[in-house]
Formats: C-alpha cells, structure tokens, sequence
C-alpha cells in the first residue's frame, strides 16, 4: 500500500477469486492513482488462487497478484497503513470483519461466488464475468473525483456502484 495513492481493499470470503480479481484490476490500470490489497475471512481462506482468476486475469492480460490468498487477520497483523475504501464482495463476510484502520468508505459489491459453478469450464466463464463486471465497477470508481469532493458524496457514489447490473 501507499501514502500517496488511494489505499483500497478488497475482501471476500476465500480471498481466491473474487477479491483477486478486482485487485488485480487496480495493480493493472491504477498506476500511482490506487494501491490494492485483497483478503479473505480467518478460516476459510484458499491456499492458493482459484484455476479459474488466473485463467480470466491471463485471458484479460492482466498481471497476477503476487502476494498469495490471506486472511485480514494476517493483514492487520502487517501493519496496514491507514485504508482509504474497503469494498466487500462477499455479503456472507461483513458481519465479521474487523474494524478496518482509518475509518475507510466501505461498499458492498456483492457478486456470486463463481467457484461455486458445478464444472471448471463453467467456473472460468463465470469468472470471466465477474472480472469484466468488476471492470465497469473499477473504471468508474477510480474516476470519481476524490480530492476536493465530500467524502460523503464518494461513499454514496461507491455504494451506488455496488447496484450496478
């Protein structure tokens, strides 16, 4: 994470997927703008990336992240700096998570958990789905004008795009 850039984080419940792919996303086209980090809820994290996020970021040619699934445990345990926005993919996880350092805006962003598909050529579609809906999401977000602006109106920009469809 960054001083400088807009600190965001992702989480969802395994941190394999979809977690992955949005901060992917960010690390790809967020240049100094955005710093991202994911996590997944103590427990029940994966011990690697799913098959399927890294055949939907590889497809899409973006970079795989290179710090493997964790849990916020974990994460708070490293020190992270001050978060800027916390956006939650997995509804299951909000009534668990910690209080996050800063006072971020968070969002739900709800999105089916595409490791669920009932075979792997399915779960790689749904991925691929997910990512390029994240991808709409993540492109609008990151063009919110965040100096200068109402953290109010950037919170109730951020939820707003969780009701996308």
């Amino acid at each position: 994470m960054s001083r400088g850039a807009k600190n965001l984080l992702f989480v969802s419940r395994r941190n394999s997927l979809r977690s992955v792919l949005a901060q992917a996303y960010v690390l790809h086209i967020g240049g100094d703008r955005f710093a991202a980090e994911s996590c997944g809820q103590p427990g029940e994290v994966s011990d690697a990336f799913h098959p399927a996020a890294v055949a939907a970021l590889r497809l899409a040619r973006v970079p795989i992240p290179t710090s493997p699934p964790r849990s916020w445990a974990e994460l708070l345990r490293k020190g992270t700096p001050r978060l800027d926005i916390v956006v939650t993919l997995d509804e299951r996880t909000i009534s668990s998570q910690p209080s996050w350092p800063g006072q971020p805006i968070t969002a739900l962003w709800s999105f089916e958990d595409a490791a669920t598909a009932s075979d792997s050529a399915r779960t790689t579609e749904a991925a691929i789905q997910t990512l390029f809906a994240l991808q709409r999401r993540l492109e609008l977000m990151m063009s919110l004008p965040f100096h200068g602006t109402d953290s109010t109106a950037i919170r109730s920009d951020l939820r707003d795009l969780g009701r996308m469809s």
